[in-house]
């Protein structure tokens, strides 16, 4: 059998997947991102399966959705029988490397790899679950508010800089050591960066690259309160938007600090990317690039994710292999589709790996065949009071909950959502055909309690562990420095010889 393909993955965070319309949009300062496009099937219309970070990486990993997972929030356990990319690649005989975010929550922080190299930038326990039990209650100390847009600007470090700067180094260093060479297996490395997560804050190094830039307001203004859907509202109650003013410059310093963010990611991942190449390791290495989800960027009022419109639920997702061409698709994916897209292109047996996810291989559909399956997201986390659901086909996106009317948006006719065509008689016969498919997909009664039961039995284990001694979860990366360097049991030349690269 042919060596199977490396694999380097790269996910970034809240990365607006509208800034990709083919690969880095024209204005944004990305040359290592749009190198990496004009070798890779770039989707156009990718989207994440839940638009937050835990319940976005867990399907992401598993490519199950979040009411199969049970990661419904930012606080719910990860179970361990859960088979992730990590796991399918481990067996079939790859060495798996974590550096990075994936928000992880539960005492089994490795998912499958088997090796991490950084604790994560988010905790691991249950103490940021929500509470269905009280809806409308905003949890001040962890919760979003908008003063991530009032305080928008410069800053040299960061609690987010400084964890990018070390999933960075520790990156470059591992690709080093795999260049070496000294494990004769194939590898698989994910990549995972907080940025451009907020808060919006920049190097002046990369902030300077916008001074001029043209894209500092969002193309649709914030729209009054009262003409938001009820979701919409709920999500400017959790973000506490009643005790800010947003001025038009705290927009203007928020988006040009996560455009900033956009290019000191890409200097990151050209770095990788550079060091991939000098150790010989780029021409069989197989390269994804992805987000966990969106990020509204002020759009319509809204920021950060939570919801279903563009700029939350659609990501970039970029891959560079071989088995698959240089184009772009704008078929509309999932990122429950990667899974077993990076199965095929290793080739492990297709057939132990369909029973396990929603998704379905991206390979076929770089080369034209396209699947008929709509695409399916979930949300049950902060801001809402029942589960949300989505479903994105052909032109058409539905979203569905059972407390609110429903919407269709023809994103054709309408980029930017602003029409809800779900009660008009033109469209009565798209809006009963998407209905239905929501009840044929999902069991809302039962997803509803389901997610309550989850909260309820956090609720109690949390309070439980956080009473006397407590053991945290959280991800100690193990660095054994008896074995690094140079030390006393070791033959100084053969460490010289094994450590240096090229050889000669």
């Amino acid at each position: 059998m042919a060596q199977r393909p490396n694999m380097l993955i790269v996910m970034v965070d809240q990365l607006n997947g509208t800034l990709f319309p083919d690969g880095p949009a024209r204005w944004l300062h990305a040359p290592n991102l749009k190198k990496l496009a004009g070798r890779s099937t770039r989707f156009t219309n990718a989207y994440t399966a839940s638009p937050l970070c835990a319940p976005a990486r867990a399907s992401f990993m598993s490519g199950q959705l979040p009411r199969r997972t049970r990661v419904y929030d930012n606080a719910a356990e990860f179970a361990s029988d859960i088979p992730t990319y990590a796991h399918h690649l481990r067996r079939a005989g790859y060495s798996t490397c974590l550096s990075g975010k994936m928000h992880f929550v539960g005492p089994d922080q490795l998912h499958g790899f088997e090796e991490r190299l950084t604790t994560d930038v988010y905790p691991a326990d249950f103490g940021w679950t929500p509470d269905y039990r009280k809806p409308g209650e905003r949890i001040d100390w962890w919760y979003h508010n908008l003063g991530s847009v009032t305080s928008a600007g410069i800053a040299e470090i960061s609690n987010q800089l400084e964890y990018d700067d070390e999933v960075a180094y520790h990156s470059v260093r591992k690709i080093y050591d795999l260049g070496r060479q000294q494990d004769d297996r194939p590898w698989m490395l994910t990549v995972s960066f907080t940025h451009p997560h907020d808060p919006y804050l920049a190097r002046r190094k990369f902030w300077d690259l916008y001074a001029d830039c043209e894209h500092l307001l969002p193309v649709i203004s914030a729209i009054d309160y009262e003409d938001h859907d009820p979701h919409s509202q709920r999500i400017f109650d959790a973000n506490d938007w009643r005790s800010f003013n947003i001025l038009d410059t705290d927009i203007q310093r928020s988006r040009r600090a996560y455009f900033a963010n956009i290019s000191y990611l890409d200097e990151k991942i050209g770095d990788i990317l550079t060091t991939l190449e000098a150790v010989n390791q780029a021409e069989n290495t197989i390269v994804l690039f992805v987000s966990d989800h969106g990020d509204m960027l002020g759009e319509r009022g809204l920021w950060f994710k939570m919801n279903f419109f563009e700029g939350s639920a659609r990501v970039p997702l970029m891959i560079s292999s071989p088995d698959m061409p240089s184009r772009k698709i704008d078929h509309p994916v999932s990122t429950l589709d990667v899974l077993p897209t990076l199965a095929e292109l290793a080739g492990i047996n297709m057939a132990e790996i369909m029973p396990w996810t929603d998704g379905t291989s991206l390979v076929p559909v770089s080369q034209g065949i396209i699947s008929d399956k709509p695409v399916r997201m979930e949300y049950a986390a902060e801001a809402s009071f029942a589960p949300l659901v989505a479903l994105r086909y052909g032109q058409w996106k539905y979203i569905h909950c059972e407390l609110d009317p429903p919407q269709l948006f023809d994103l054709k006719a309408d980029p930017h959502e602003l029409s809800n065509l779900a009660a008009e008689p033109a469209h009565a016969e798209p809006a009963a055909k998407f209905a239905q498919d929501v009840y044929q997909n999902w069991n809302m009664a039962a997803f509803d309690v389901e997610v309550r039961q989850s909260q309820a039995r956090r609720w109690v284990v949390y309070e439980a562990l956080r009473n006397g001694s407590y053991f945290p979860w959280d991800y100690q990366p193990l660095q054994k420095a008896s074995e690094r360097y140079m030390r006393n049991h070791m033959n100084l030349n053969v460490v010289e010889e094994r450590q240096r690269f090229p050889k000669d």
